[in-house]
This record gives C-alpha cells, sequence and structure tokens, in this order.
C-alpha cells in the first residue's frame, strides 16, 4: 500500500501539468491562511473605529464649532473654550470633580488592599466575604441609587438609628446638603469599587511566593511587618495600575451623583461634576453639541495631566 502511494505520489510529482494546476491552489491557500486573522479581527476593529476613533476626532472637531443638536454650525475657533472659562458651573465642577479624586483615590488604593490580604484563603467562609465584596459591582447604578437614597434619607434606616441610639436630635441631611451629598456620593463609589479592585489586587497577591512569608514568619515578623515588607513591594506596579484606573474613573464620576440627587446636582446645581456638565450641554433637543464637545477635551487633558503626574511620582519613588 504504501509502496504503490509512493509511486502514484512520484508519478503526480513528474507531471508538469499537475505541478501548474496545484500551485495556484496552494498560493490561494496561503493568501487564505495570512488573511485569515485579520477576517476575524475585522468586526470588532470597524466597530472600535466607527464609534471609538470616528466619534473621537468629530468631538474634535465639534469642539471647534458653535453646532447644535439640529444646527450644524460653523467654524468659530477658541470661542467655546473662552466661554467656558467664563462658566460658573464649568468651575464648580471641576472643583467637584477634583475633591473627588483626592479624596476617592486613596481609599481606592488601600482598602481593596487590605481586603484582598485578609481573604486570601481557600476556606468556605473567605469565599463568602469575596463574593459579599464583590456583589456590588454587578450592580446596576438604579439598584445602588435605590439602596443608598432610602438609606440616607432624612427618614431613612441610617438617621433612624442614630436618633434610635440618642446620637442625634434632627435628621443629619445627607441627600439634600451641598457638602454631605458630595461626600455621601464619594463613600458610595468607595463601596462599589472595593470588589473590583480587590479583585485585581488578588491577582497580584497570588504571584507573591509564599515561601517569603514563611521566612519573614520564622524570622519573628508580625502580619502588619509582612504587609509593609512584602505585600506592599509584591503589588507595587498593581497600585500604579489602580491609582491610574481609580483615578479616570474618580474624576469622570456620574451615576453615584445622578442618582443621589435624582438628576438635580444637589441644591442650586451645586453638586455637578464635569460629567453632569457634559451630559447637561451635551443632550437634549436645545444641546450645545459644540459646548460638551469642548467640554470633553478638557476633561481629556486634565486626566492625562494627572496620570502624567502619577508617572512622575511614580519614577521618583523607584530612583
Amino acid at each position: 500500500m504504501s509502496k504503490s502511494t509512493r509511486f502514484g505520489s512520484k508519478a503526480l510529482s513528474s507531471d508538469p501539468a499537475g505541478a501548474q494546476k496545484a500551485a495556484p491552489r496552494k498560493r490561494q491557500q496561503s493568501v487564505l491562511t495570512t488573511l485569515a486573522p485579520y477576517l476575524f479581527v475585522f468586526p470588532a476593529f470597524l466597530i472600535v473605529f466607527v464609534f471609538v476613533i470616528v466619534a473621537a476626532l468629530n468631538t474634535f472637531r465639534l469642539a471647534f464649532t458653535d453646532s447644535t443638536l439640529l444646527v450644524p454650525g460653523k467654524f468659530i475657533g477658541w470661542q467655546n473654550f473662552i466661554d467656558i472659562f467664563h462658566d460658573e458651573y464649568f468651575w464648580t465642577a471641576l472643583l467637584n470633580s477634583t475633591l473627588y479624586v483626592i479624596c476617592v483615590v486613596p481609599f481606592m488604593i488601600i482598602l481593596p488592599l487590605i481586603l484582598a490580604n485578609l481573604v486570601r484563603g481557600n476556606s468556605k467562609i473567605m469565599g463568602f466575604f469575596r463574593t459579599s465584596y464583590y456583589m456590588p459591582v454587578v450592580m446596576s447604578a438604579v439598584v445602588v441609587g435605590m439602596i443608598w437614597t432610602n438609606l440616607l434619607d432624612s427618614k431613612g434606616l441610617v438617621n433612624s438609628l442614630l436618633e434610635t441610639f440618642h446620637l442625634i436630635k434632627t435628621p443629619i441631611p445627607f441627600l439634600t446638603d451641598r457638602w454631605l451629598i458630595l461626600f455621601s456620593s464619594m463613600f458610595v463609589t468607595i463601596w462599589l469599587g472595593l470588589g473590583y479592585y480587590m479583585v485585581i489586587y488578588m491577582t497580584a497577591l497570588a504571584n507573591i511566593d509564599d515561601s517569603l512569608y514563611e521566612a519573614a514568619s520564622l524570622d519573628g515578623a508580625g502580619p502588619v511587618r509582612q504587609f509593609v515588607s512584602i505585600t506592599m513591594p509584591g503589588v507595587r506596579s498593581t497600585i500604579v495600575l489602580i491609582m491610574m484606573l481609580s483615578t479616570i474613573a474618580a474624576f469622570r464620576v456620574f451615576n453615584e451623583i445622578y442618582v443621589l440627587t435624582n438628576g438635580t446636582a444637589g441644591p442650586g446645581g451645586q453638586d455637578i461634576t464635569m460629567s453632569m456638565l457634559i451630559q447637561q450641554e451635551g443632550t437634549g433637543i436645545q444641546a450645545h453639541t459644540g459646548y460638551a464637545s469642548a467640554l470633553s477635551l478638557i476633561v481629556l487633558v486634565v486626566v492625562g495631566f494627572m496620570l502624567v503626574i502619577q508617572q512622575i511620582i511614580q519614577k521618583r519613588g523607584q530612583d
């Protein structure tokens, strides 16, 4: 059998006509093999190109026009940016968003790391805690808003408990005071993000060699010393990653403020953030799309500036 096959292939290879027919077929298969990966990626690339790259370029174009939702508008140069810097709401939104970053990011870096270190074990009780901490991440903004609105209302559970234990005489205005709304929203943001960043830290902690902890224990190092001397250096790159992610998320915060204030941005709109300002200017029948696009570019520049500062601080820390 093998002998006849060998003779057959020899006969085919010696046939010039057969070789000429096989050559184009091989080239066609080679071309298909080369193009196959690109064909699989092409639909995803097309979606990203249309909804991200084209949208970003269009936002950059609109920022220099006076376009609205119904009118394409014309080129007006830097006028939108000049108007923004004279807009009182812009400075209020910039202040609130910056405060959000300053107050929320340190908690997002430290608390999930502590939690991840506490729930490293494989026991069932640790699995329960990991699931509990991650549960808020999968909740929708509407559910989160309903939970915390009911808890923080003047007649909600928190005020009722404080009054029951005679810790307060009048309800604390968590949802009506200009600053308490902002700090309540920060608390909700931290509560929502703990589980997400905890999972990232757990992945990083899994890469630390357990023998380091065993050696530290033999040398008499306690849990705190092990955390500072082994855990913190072992997840340094993850800390930088979470610092960048939480900074971007905090500066672009929208859902928490929106649901706690029922879309009003607090008393007199004093709790408005940059994302809420962009949403107010860029949506609706009277939307100022050019103005909203200019605001979006400013957010991009501010976030980029923050990330550059973080990178500089990180490099100096490594040196």
